[in-house]
């Protein structure tokens, strides 16, 4: 009597553990489950040098730091500069003098015309040599562009660098990018404007981003994502602008997840 009871109580357990377990396990499956998928972070730095080849005679500013719009950031020694200037306006002042000496004289009869014209011409091309001449100089000190973080310097003072050259790569927040690829079958469920929820080790929740381009062009799923399940699928290119830009950090890996609450947003 005691083992029967004790079996039948047994069975009975485990067939009330079956069915609470069937009904959690059907409870979660019955919930969507939102795409989600691999990115990094990325970004358009703005590289930053001098019109033409000099050394750097200062440099205003270290890795790292922030700066605004206008901000000085380094500059290259301008000698050559400084005496070109000097030597035009000695020579504008010369082409003043002769073109007011040709006007006097067409006024009063002993001059001509042709005379005037070639000195007004020589006044009006040594004015514009030295306007250039000027803007040359003063663009020997460089100044930020735009606001943002200073990611890198290549030349310190001291050392020559050529023209064009940068001498410091500048990341304004607007130019963080995030870069993820989603399969084919997800592109009808996607716009541009869409908001996405993105997630990073380290990183405070609550960032969304909005998608900004959306790749035209199919390619194989790319050696950053190592599911062997995804990696013969084709999948399309998926850019998405962060709204807290500072948040991230370029190179992060990202999981950016894509749902219709989200793109309703």
């Amino acid at each position: 009597m005691t083992i029967d009871y004790m079996t039948r109580t047994a069975i009975f357990a485990a067939k009330v553990l079956g069915v609470a377990g069937a009904m959690v396990v059907t409870a979660w499956s019955s919930e969507p489950i939102e795409p989600t998928y691999q990115g990094w972070v990325e970004a358009n730095f703005v590289f930053i040098g001098p019109d033409e080849t000099g050394r750097i005679e200062k440099l205003s500013v270290r890795e790292g730091d922030a700066v605004a719009e206008g901000a000085s950031l380094f500059m290259v020694d301008a000698d050559l500069q400084k005496a070109a200037v000097a030597q035009n306006e000695a020579t504008l002042a010369n082409a003043r003098e002769t073109f007011n000496r040709a006007q006097q004289l067409l006024k009063t009869g002993s001059g001509t015309r042709k005379e005037f014209d070639a000195a007004q011409a020589s006044l009006t091309e040594a004015e514009a040599r030295l306007n250039s001449l000027q803007t040359k100089l003063a663009r020997r000190a460089v100044f930020s562009p735009s606001s943002g973080t200073i990611q890198q310097i290549y030349f310190r003072p001291g050392e020559v660098v050529a023209a064009g050259r940068p001498v410091v790569s500048l990341l304004p927040p607007g130019n963080i990018k995030l870069r993820f690829f989603v399969p084919q079958a997800m592109l009808p469920d996607i716009t541009l404007g869409d908001a996405v929820s993105v997630k990073c080790d380290g990183c405070a929740p609550g960032i969304y981003a909005r998608i900004s381009f959306i790749s035209e062009t199919a390619e194989y799923t790319p050696p950053v994502i190592y599911s062997l399940e995804e990696r013969a699928k084709l999948v399309f290119l998926v850019e998405a602008r962060p709204e807290h830009p500072e948040a991230l950090r370029v190179g992060q890996p990202i999981r950016v997840t894509i749902s219709k609450q989200e793109a309703a947003r």
